[in-house]
């Protein structure tokens, strides 16, 4: 559920951003292989999107690390050749999958959804518990068969909630994990959100609070 993009064209790390973030993800972007390290180093990702030709630290340096560190976070490659070669030289730096460019934007985001559900905390493609049912894979969720209209961020709590299977999620956790880095942790969007994501899910009431603990469904 939350990405980063390392690739140093600006004008195309947004736009990968951007789409992203409407498949639901939460999404930081960097330009730099340093900052690529500073970022994975501060915050728990479950891909990245790895440029090879990163200035300051190469791509393939920033794979090594993470290989060398047994990192969950799965590595997308990009790079500019597409040769045989090249793919298999970055598959074998560690990448777990890669990616030419110029490449189609859905092509990218199914990739980016299967190395999520390879990560070491796999996610199921359907989730279900009392009553509300979530498909991971086509972005629908529903309670007692009634289709929900919800956000991407409402979505996303949600299925971390679901994921969790009745334990209590931490305000701190959900932040983590459905938003990306610039989000501010004294707003009350947390708490905003589950607010409007227990009104869509109607009576009665199915996330209960944990006080002192988190949330729970």
């Amino acid at each position: 559920m939350r990405v980063l993009v390392a690739e140093d064209e600006e004008i195309l790390a947004e736009l990968v951003a951007t789409g992203l973030r409407r498949a639901g993800f939460a999404v930081d972007t960097v330009y730099s292989g340093d900052a690529a390290l500073a970022y994975l180093g501060l915050h728990d990702y479950d891909v990245v999107v790895l440029d090879r030709d990163l200035p300051r630290v190469h791509g393939d340096d920033v794979a090594r690390k993470l290989v060398a560190e047994s990192s969950r976070t799965r590595i997308l490659m990009l790079t500019a050749s597409a040769s045989m070669e090249d793919r298999v030289e970055g598959l074998d730096l560690g990448a777990d999958d890669y990616l030419g460019k110029p490449f189609e934007f859905p092509e990218l985001v199914s990739r980016v959804r299967a190395l999520r559900r390879r990560s070491s905390r796999p996610v199921p493609p359907q989730l279900e518990r009392a009553g509300v049912r979530l498909d991971s894979v086509r972005r629908e969720a529903s309670r007692e068969g009634r289709r929900l209209d919800l956000s991407p961020k409402e979505f996303s709590v949600l299925q971390i909630l679901l994921e969790a299977d009745g334990a209590p999620v931490s305000a701190e956790e959900l932040l983590a994990r459905a938003w990306d880095a610039h989000a501010d942790p004294f707003t009350g969007a947390v708490r905003v959100c589950l607010s409007k994501l227990r009104g869509k899910l109607g009576d009665p009431p199915v996330i209960r609070t944990v006080q002192g603990v988190g949330y729970a469904l």
